[in-house]
């Protein structure tokens, strides 16, 4: 794949994430100064690929879970070059977990509530044996979710996904599971990230957000690595 390739194909995941349409390549073509001609060629590539597909319904393209993957693959070698800097976001996050740190129950479910404030995702954590989950209503508000079978898909994966947490025990700082890489809940069109931290409750309790594939990664992934390695600092 070319730079402007893996350009175009970031453009498409960023541009999609925000209008939750197809992106055309007009649009491209103006952010690129490029001609559309040039940009349905790149996009006719990326197709070949598998890294984008077309709707039927449409003459714009949007990213396939493959897409997403090469694009959080490139975004996690990126983030480990940036020195951590808190942003507005992080500080907000630290500021309310701060006012729990002697209660780690507190602490956990004020990093969530944030997390839910901040992502708009629907999102979880593991306290000792139990799965604390806040915005549920944010998830299924989504327009991914209001077609009945990604609904139940979605439902199958929250319904087993403590359980496959504790026995799966993902070992990164930060897991990114993407649409059909989720164990459960395959054709969800749900993308799962979660940050692995030690609590008092275990070594692998686990912080993070459910929402729709389409979403702003780069902000979501540095949010959800931070809430886990600020909860790991303060308990």
């Amino acid at each position: 794949m070319t730079e402007r390739q893996a350009q175009i194909l970031a453009a498409i995941i960023e541009q999609y994430a925000e209008i939750a349409a197809p992106v055309g390549s007009v649009t491209l073509a103006k952010l690129f100064g490029v001609s559309s001609a040039t940009i349905r060629s790149e996009m006719a590539k990326l197709e070949e690929l598998g890294l984008i597909t077309q709707p039927h319904t449409s003459a714009g393209r949007v990213p396939t879970d493959q897409g997403y993957r090469f694009y959080v693959n490139q975004l996690n070698e990126a983030q480990a070059d940036i020195p951590s800097g808190l942003d507005r976001s992080a500080r907000a996050i630290e500021a309310r977990v701060q006012t729990h740190s002697n209660r780690a129950d507190r602490a956990i479910r004020s990093a969530v509530d944030s997390l839910v404030d901040l992502t708009g995702n629907l999102g979880l954590a593991t306290i000792g044996d139990e799965l604390y989950l806040s915005g549920m209503g944010n998830l299924f508000s989504q327009p991914e979710f209001l077609q009945g079978n990604h609904v139940q898909a979605v439902a199958r994966l929250l319904d087993n996904l403590e359980p496959w947490l504790r026995e799966a025990a993902p070992n990164e700082p930060l897991n990114v599971f993407i649409g059909s890489e989720n164990p459960i809940g395959k054709t969800s069109g749900a993308t799962l990230i979660v940050s692995r931290f030690r609590s008092p409750y275990s070594d692998q309790s686990y912080i993070g957000v459910l929402g729709p594939t389409r979403q702003s990664y780069g902000r979501v992934m540095r949010l959800v690595r931070h809430a886990g390695a600020m909860l790991e600092e303060v308990l």
